[in-house]
């Protein structure tokens, strides 16, 4: 809102033209403010729950999606180090129906928030500095500027460790040529090979995979979504040692304290197995004959170096108005799922 009153800088989808003609106007006029435990639970349908937390898809004050941090204090994103690690949370997707996605990501943002950077004085404490593969140019703040015109984005290495509804899942690397926190514009804000970015990534997803009763509503799959379970990620290097280069991600399940392996592929041209590795990309790349642009951005080193050097973790929950979230369960030549489109 503008500094000396309560008038908004931004509503629905507009900026304020009289207070943000341009990024540094809006600055030097509007301030952010932050958002107690009842704003979060009203406003955005974030509420805190027994061991955890619980993300509505519309909140009491008809707010669509959300998305939060986790926090290290009042002023910090806690910073996480993950590669010759493993990384394990609880879920439940039995409510998150076809075309939804409650996502769990680790990005490269700044453990400060950006606070400092250019004229940014808010940082962590305000929920700034965010940035993520897809280059987002939705994104109101960058280094204390207004990106009032959406012409920049801003890129950062990606994990995806869970992307899912009650019908799909994926875990998804997503490389980067940047280190950190990027503001692009033009050609560095685009896809393939073009961009910085793998926008991309390398998924695994079970049922694109070809096992297409791995996950799902019932009995009938291995993984019963209608049930909570335990995710299981881990980060395995070339040597088993912290200075190694990472080789691996591999994924598992527990589940009324039952383990489960992940889902082994089975698809014409990609080798027999249940992990990410670099080799498994560049196949399944060839198989859906589409760019490799997870080599090109320097593959799992890549995503390892940015590992060592610490991601923020990310909670999600959002639809995808332009693909109906077709890329996560269901689609057409490489179908990731058993969802009918636009339900």
């Amino acid at each position: 809102h503008e500094v000396d009153g309560n008038e908004n800088c931004f509503t629905g989808d507009e900026w304020n033209k009289q207070l943000c003609p341009d990024g540094q106007t809006c600055a030097n006029k509007c301030a952010v403010e932050g958002v107690d435990v009842e704003g979060y639970k009203k406003t955005y349908g974030i509420r805190t729950i027994s061991g955890g937390v619980e993300l509505q898809f519309v909140s009491e004050g008809g707010n669509v999606g959300s998305r939060v941090y986790l926090t290290d204090g009042e002023e910090s994103y806690k910073v996480f180090k993950l590669k010759n690690r493993e990384f394990a949370f609880d879920v439940d997707v039995a409510s998150l129906a076809c075309g939804l996605n409650g996502a769990l990501y680790f990005v490269e943002m700044d453990g400060g928030g950006g606070k400092g950077n250019r004229k940014n004085g808010a940082g962590a404490k305000f929920g700034t500095g965010y940035c993520d593969a897809q280059c987002p140019h939705d994104i109101k703040w960058m280094g204390g500027e207004a990106n009032v015109d959406g012409h920049y984005g801003m890129c950062c290495i990606e994990m995806d460790i869970w992307e899912a509804n009650r019908r799909a899942s994926a875990f998804t690397p997503h490389p980067c040529s940047i280190k950190g926190a990027y503001r692009c514009e033009g050609v560095d804000c685009g896809d393939g090979d073009k961009g910085v970015c793998d926008k991309d990534g390398c998924d695994f997803n079970a049922f694109r995979m070809g096992q297409e009763h791995f996950y799902g509503m019932g009995q009938d799959f291995v993984v019963d979504t209608t049930k909570p379970m335990t995710v299981v990620t881990q980060f395995l290097t070339t040597d088993g040692t912290d200075q190694g280069d990472l080789a691996e991600i591999r994924r598992f399940y527990v589940q009324e304290g039952r383990f489960i392996a992940n889902a082994d592929s089975n698809v014409q041209g990609v080798p027999v197995g249940n992990s990410i590795t670099d080799a498994f990309c560049s196949a399944q790349k060839r198989a859906f004959q589409t760019s490799d642009s997870h080599a090109a951005k320097g593959g799992l080193k890549t995503m390892g170096e940015a590992l060592d050097r610490g991601l923020v973790l990310v909670l999600s929950l959002w639809d995808d108005g332009a693909t109906e979230m077709r890329w996560l369960d269901s689609g057409a030549a490489w179908p990731a799922g058993c969802c009918t489109w636009a339900l």
